[in-house]
């Protein structure tokens, strides 16, 4: 199951208390002091694992501790340190605190094997032994560990991948990316059949390769939450490139390419300003008599109006799949590149 939200509550370990001792020791019949500091609590720490794309750890399991350290001993002995908890999260995923009413970012897990560290454990307190001195020379008095923390987390993840695909429902999104790529997306003849991202890694050459992100269809007013759009929208933001998905066989391609493009926009500015390609889908549908006049026509409105380029593909023939494969890397690369 995909998961890509969930909140949690995460406690760090207090920390332990010192010790007030004093030495026994035979023929010393007043030994000075010996209690030792206590151990540090656990901090509660994030982790990026490559290897998993899901929160779903997080939507059932909803508090996470760590270990508080132990407390000081005579004979200086200082307690353990209580044991961390390690919290693995997919690459992608933004963590906010939401405790008490607030909503602030701590941080986003980017890499595999980051660590963040979410709650710090208390410290020890210190033994009497620390409290020696010249005036005083049998202290009785030593200091507690610290307090645990705890906080109340918002997890949201974004999905990381090189193309996000875009396009209204039942355009072909998942049949494209079942056939460029190893990915296994439920397809079927209605709309809405993809109900969650999907991921497929798309082989270009045998050194040469780049991720795409299937997300469920985009309908007008998606931005505002409408057909769910506004959870799924957030998953193209850390694209490189967006591939607008047209069915050639809709009644206005251009006009539904204008409304993909609002709806990015207003759900976020930056998106409708991705390097981005956009390609007419389902070719092998259209009579081969046809074709050449209603692409001629098609790219005609798309550079008058726009200034843009189209392309034409077919998953089911294959048709230009190749070189569409070899345009896209090139917009990564170039993405990549430039911000060096």
């Amino acid at each position: 199951m995909f998961i890509d939200y969930a909140r949690i509550k995460v406690k760090s370990g207090n920390g332990g208390n010192g010790c007030v001792s004093f030495r026994r020791e035979k023929f010393v019949a007043k030994g000075g002091p010996d209690g030792g500091d206590g151990g540090k609590g656990g901090d509660v720490i994030a982790v990026g694992n490559e290897n998993i794309n899901t929160l779903i750890t997080y939507r059932f399991h909803k508090l996470f501790q760590a270990t508080r350290g132990q407390h000081g001993q005579g004979n200086n002995k200082t307690g353990a340190n209580g044991e961390k908890k390690y919290l693995e999260f997919p690459l992608g995923t933004e963590i906010y605190d939401i405790t008490e009413g607030k909503y602030e970012k701590i941080g986003e897990i980017l890499k595999h094997k980051q660590e963040m560290i979410l709650a710090k454990g208390g410290n020890g307190g210190r033994g009497n032994t620390r409290f020696k001195s010249a005036t005083n020379k049998a202290p009785r008095y030593a200091k507690p560990g610290g307090n645990s923390e705890q906080l109340e987390l918002e997890l949201v993840l974004k999905l990381m991948a090189d193309v996000g695909l875009v396009g209204f429902p039942n355009a072909g999104k998942s049949t494209l990316l079942s056939t460029v790529s190893d990915a296994h997306p439920k397809i079927a003849d209605y709309k809405f059949t993809t109900l969650a991202p999907t991921l497929g890694v798309v082989l270009v050459s045998d050194y040469e390769s780049f991720v795409m992100a299937d997300i469920p269809g985009i309908i007008e007013g998606a931005h505002d939450g409408k057909g769910l759009g506004d959870q799924f929208l957030r998953h193209i933001q850390r694209t490189k490139t967006l591939l607008f998905l047209i069915d050639v066989n809709s009644n206005e391609p251009f006009n539904d390419y204008q409304i993909l493009k609002k709806e990015l926009h207003l759900y976020d500015p930056y998106l409708d300003k991705k390097p981005h390609l956009i390609v007419l889908s389902k070719m092998d549908i259209v009579p081969q008599e046809d074709k050449e006049d209603l692409l001629e026509i098609l790219k005609n409105e798309f550079e008058t109006k726009l200034h843009e380029n189209i392309f034409s593909i077919s998953s089911v023939s294959g048709e230009n799949l190749v070189q569409m494969k070899r345009q896209l890397l090139e917009m990564i690369k170039k993405f990549d590149e430039e911000i060096k």
